[in-house]
């Protein structure tokens, strides 16, 4: 007689978080591991917002897709629970949340993003939760003729700048568009226009910069102490306009019993996505102190973070070293360009723009998992509309 079949008991994992890191990585984790992996989304807002298109709702287009996490959750087989990250107890493996709760794991993914802060007292900063509402009355000005003068800024601390080129390229093409002058300036840290794209790409986009009027001023680190009015280090340049956007400054997300990086609170983490100092503890997207903070660098993460987990588990191999590729969308107000560049060090090793996608599907996020999973949502939302 033989002893009958006792199934593996299941590995849990949390995942600390809603956004494209945590949702990546519960969808990897669910092909890798299939029904041996128990995995709870531990998340404080109902629904996953498509946050990169939010950059065009002040110009009249519908508001970024918003895809309910519990459809999600069910979809994958994960519990989803409504609450948020609070602590860490890395000795009991344990997290507890904002409503007292505490969940016990296998292993944890921390997908917390960064939090924005407001870097300059006197210009209007960028949130991508409420740009519309933000954005919608300067480009109205602009529209009307009572903005002439405008400069956008990107502060020296870690950003992501695609949107600032957005902004501009799109009121630029605006502004033409209604027969209205406007004078428009850049001014960044980088060497060169989105230079994490590297040379090529950084070319074509300084191009199009030139071929819309738009000024650019590099390696610049600014300060405004007064409204209209910038100061830009080196050399004290002083540059005067009538409204001022700038990106807000990204800081880690500094929770309790989760260790910081040396600078601006951001978790460090190894090539497999292991915070260090802390066993069977991962973390992916903007909260590690990566220095590119975007969406499908978060999903690279995520994806080798999920590996690295599903091998835990005894269902997957060793994941490789993260190798980070970024693919960028950049709206224009015309026809969209195709970034695409390979990243070694602070900038592309490799580099590429061209009017149509070189990843598939052709998204703004480019993710293995969440990019298909979301077109098919979208899909199956018209064929049922």
């Amino acid at each position: 007689m033989t002893d009958a079949y006792s199934p593996p008991e299941q590995f849990n994992v949390v995942i600390a978080g809603g956004g494209v890191a945590a949702l990546e990585a519960a969808l990897a984790l669910r092909k890798l591991g299939g029904e041996r992996i128990a995995t709870t989304i531990l998340a404080p807002d109902p629904d996953f917002v498509y946050r990169p298109m939010t950059v065009r709702e002040p110009f009249g287009y519908a508001s970024a897709r918003h895809y309910p996490l519990d459809r999600i959750a069910a979809d994958i087989g994960a519990e989803l629970r409504s609450d948020s990250f609070k602590w860490l107890d890395a000795e009991s493996r344990s997290v507890h949340t904002e409503l007292g709760a505490e969940l016990r794991y296998d292993a944890l993914l921390l997908a917390l993003g960064a939090r924005q802060y407001r870097r300059y007292e006197h210009a209007l900063t960028i949130d991508d939760a409420h740009l519309d509402e933000l954005m919608h009355g300067l480009i109205q000005d602009i529209e009307g003729g009572y903005v002439s003068k405008l400069a956008f800024v990107i502060p020296s601390g870690k950003a992501w700048a695609l949107p600032i080129y957005e902004l501009a390229l799109m009121i630029s093409e605006r502004a033409y568009d209604m027969n209205v002058d406007v004078s428009i300036t850049i001014a960044t840290p980088e060497d060169s226009p989105l230079a994490i794209f590297g040379s090529s790409a950084s070319q074509g986009v300084g191009e199009l910069l030139e071929h819309r009027g738009i000024q650019l001023i590099t390696s610049a680190h600014c300060e405004v102490h007064e409204p209209g009015r910038i100061t830009i280090q080196p050399g004290s340049r002083e540059l005067s306009v009538e409204r001022i956007v700038a990106l807000p400054e990204l800081r880690g997300p500094a929770a309790a019993g989760v260790p910081t990086g040396a600078s601006g609170g951001f978790i460090p983490v190894d090539v497999h996505g292991n915070v260090r100092g802390l066993d069977r503890v991962y973390a992916a997207g903007d909260a590690t102190d990566f220095a590119i903070k975007h969406g499908g660098v978060a999903a690279q993460q995520a994806d080798v973070a999920a590996q690295a987990i599903a091998a835990l588990a005894g269902v997957a191999s060793a994941p490789g070293p993260f190798h980070p590729v970024i693919h960028g969308m950049l709206l224009t107000g015309d026809k969209p360009l195709y970034l695409s560049a390979h990243v070694t060090g602070g900038h592309g090793s490799s580099s590429f723009i061209a009017e149509t996608a070189t990843w598939s599907p052709p998204a703004k996020i480019a993710a293995r998992y969440l990019a298909p999973y979301l077109v098919e949502l979208d899909e199956s939302a018209v064929s049922n509309a």
